[in-house]
């Protein structure tokens, strides 16, 4: 949560994002923090190379999160989460899973009372399904192969 608020900060986000205003902040925020405007060796060089790479980073971040990203991926993500979850961790407040098809996925705001419910169910896939996989903010951060 903490990462969503931070880049949500940089760009001036309030509640609702789209992916327009989130382009339109994107690129000025580029313009104005872009390494070839200030002198190799200045402080605000280094600088500068540090924010763009917040930029853009956090542009990603928030996109791969945004409402209009996760409607247009809504079928693939109800094919996700019905197929077998293959591995997951938890660290803080962030649940990371892997499914069978190979898509992982990252949760935000998981309770570590809440993980320990998840990890000790006999069925962690029917579990997730009613008490994480649609209440909590998530972003699709890999596909990839799984060997069963």
């Amino acid at each position: 949560m903490k990462r969503i608020n931070e880049y949500k900060k940089l760009f001036n986000v309030e509640q609702e994002m789209t992916l327009k205003s989130l382009k339109t902040t994107y690129r000025s925020l580029v313009k104005e923090w872009h390494p070839d405007k200030f002198q190799a060796g200045d402080d605000k060089a280094v600088e500068a190379e540090l924010m763009s790479r917040k930029v853009i980073d956090g542009y990603h971040f928030l996109v791969s999160m945004a409402p209009e990203t996760i409607e247009a991926n809504k079928e693939e993500y109800a094919t996700t989460i019905s197929s077998p979850i293959v591995d997951w961790q938890h660290k803080g407040l962030l649940l990371e899973v892997t499914f069978l098809d190979g898509n992982t996925y990252e949760y935000f705001g998981v309770n570590k009372g809440l993980y320990i419910k998840f990890s000790q169910s006999d069925k962690q896939n029917r579990f997730g399904k009613r008490s994480i996989f649609n209440s909590f903010p998530y972003r699709k951060i890999k596909k990839k192969d799984v060997v069963a």
